[in-house]
C-alpha cells in the first residue's frame, strides 16, 4: 500500500505543533498540509493575482485544494471540493482536484496494444481501467517549484511499467493563476518508448458558494455538436452521436437538473451525465469550450482547451457521505466535472483521435478554467 497513514498521522501532529500557523484565504492552514510521504514533502502552495483571487495546491497528487474568486456581492468564494488537510487526501480513494494520468478516463478491461505489443492494466472500475489505476498520478508525489506568487512548477517521472504503461513518461504540469481570476494549467510529455499519454484535471466545481449544496440548478453549455455514447460500464460505442433533439445537447445553457433523470438509456448508463462531449473548437485555446454558472452566486466558469474532447460529469457517484473542508458533507450531485481530455478508450478505438506517445515527440495540453462574474 503506498498510503502510509500512521506515519502521515505523526508528521501531520509534528507539524501542527511546531509551526507557525500560516491560514489562506479559503481558510485552510498550510501546516495541516506539511508531511513526509514516499521520501518526500507534501505541503500547500498558494497562488495570488492582483485581483486577490486565490489558489492553493498541494503536490501531493498535484491537486487543486481550493480556488477562491468574487462572487456577484465582490465576496471572495471557494468554488472547488476537498479536503482541509492532506491526511484525509490520502486515506481518502477519490480524485478531487488531482492530475489525472497515465490515461485520464477508462480503457476497456485495462488493456491496449501498441506496435503488436499487449499491455496489461490494472482494472479498477467495472473490469477497466479508470485514470490510470488506483495508484494513477492523483496518488503520486510530484516535486513542486513555485515560480512566482502567480505560477506552480509540478514534474514527476512514470517509471517505465507504472500501472503497466512502456515508457518512462518525463512530466511538467504548470498551474497559472492569471490576472483574469484562470487557472491555466499547461501539461507537458516526453517519453523514451512509445507510450500512451492523455492528462487532465480532474477538479470536482461548485459555483454557488454554498458547498453543501447540489448543483442541479447551475446553468450548463458546452459548444459540442456530438458526443461519445457508451455501454451500461461507460465504455464507448465507438460512435460519434449527435446531440440533436436529446438531452445531451448542452449547445444553449441549460439547468443541470433538467433532464438529469430522464429514461433516456445514456443517462441511465451514466445515472445522470458521465460522458465525453466532441467539441466544436478543434483545438483552438481561444475559442470557448463551455460554460458554467451559478444563478446563486453570479459565479461562472468558462472552459477553454487544446484537447479534442471534454468529460461532464455530474457527480453521480457522489456517496453523500465524505466530509470536506470545513466539515462540510458533500451530497449527491454536489459538484460537476468538466475534464478536457481525449476520448474514453482511445487506444481501442483506432477511429477516435490518437493518444500515442512517441520518443522524440513531446505532448501537449492546455486547459483554462476561466472565472467571471454574471
Amino acid at each position: 500500500m503506498k498510503n502510509l497513514y500512521l506515519l502521515l498521522a505523526i508528521c501531520l501532529l509534528i507539524g501542527c505543533s511546531e509551526k507557525r500557523e500560516e491560514v489562506t484565504l479559503s481558510g485552510l492552514k498550510k501546516a495541516d498540509f506539511e508531511a513526509s510521504f514516499e521520501g518526500k514533502e507534501t505541503g500547500l502552495y498558494v497562488l495570488t493575482n492582483k485581483n486577490g483571487a486565490e489558489a492553493c495546491i498541494t503536490n501531493y497528487g498535484g491537486r487543486l485544494v481550493s480556488v477562491m474568486v468574487p462572487d456577484k456581492e465582490g465576496q471572495l468564494t471557494d468554488v472547488v471540493l476537498g479536503y482541509d488537510n492532506i491526511f484525509d487526501y490520502v486515506a481518502v480513494d477519490g480524485n478531487f482536484g488531482a492530475l489525472i494520468g497515465r490515461y485520464g478516463n477508462r480503457i476497456a478491461h485495462g488493456r491496449f496494444t501498441l506496435d503488436g505489443v499487449t499491455y496489461e492494466l490494472p482494472q479498477n472500475n467495472n473490469g477497466h481501467c479508470l485514470h490510470g489505476g488506483p495508484n494513477g498520478y492523483h496518488t503520486c508525489m510530484w516535486d513542486a517549484r513555485q515560480i512566482d506568487d502567480q505560477t506552480l512548477e509540478l514534474t514527476y517521472i512514470s517509471p517505465d511499467g507504472e500501472a503497466g504503461f512502456p515508457g518512462n513518461l518525463t512530466i511538467k504540469v504548470i498551474y497559472k493563476l492569471t490576472d483574469e481570476n484562470a487557472v491555466d494549467i499547461a501539461y507537458e510529455a516526453t517519453t523514451d518508448k512509445p507510450t500512451l499519454a492523455n492528462l487532465t484535471n480532474h477538479s470536482y466545481f461548485n459555483l454557488s458558494g454554498r458547498p453543501g449544496s447540489q448543483i442541479l440548478d447551475h446553468q450548463l453549455m458546452i459548444h459540442a455538436d456530438r458526443y461519445t455514447p457508451v455501454n451500461k460500464t461507460l465504455i464507448p460505442l465507438g460512435e460519434l452521436a449527435s446531440v440533436e433533439a436529446t438531452p445531451m445537447d448542452l449547445r444553449r445553457p441549460v439547468a443541470i437538473g433538467a433532464h438529469i433523470d430522464d429514461a433516456f438509456e445514456q443517462l441511465v448508463n451514466g445515472g445522470g451525465y458521465d460522458h465525453n462531449w466532441v467539441l466544436n473548437s478543434n483545438g483552438d485555446i481561444n475559442v470557448l469550450a463551455a460554460k458554467a454558472i451559478s444563478p446563486v452566486s453570479g459565479i461562472g466558469l468558462e472552459v477553454y482547451t487544446t484537447e479534442p474532447g471534454i468529460q461532464f460529469y455530474s457527480g453521480n457517484f457522489m456517496s453523500g457521505s465524505d466530509k470536506g473542508k470545513h466539515n462540510v458533507i458533500y451530497p449527491h450531485r454536489g459538484a460537476f466535472c468538466l475534464e478536457t481530455q481525449h476520448y474514453p478508450d482511445s487506444p481501442n478505438q483506432p477511429e477516435f483521435p490518437s493518444t500515442v506517445l512517441r520518443p522524440g515527440e513531446k505532448y501537449h495540453s492546455r486547459c483554462i478554467y476561466k472565472f467571471t462574474v454574471e
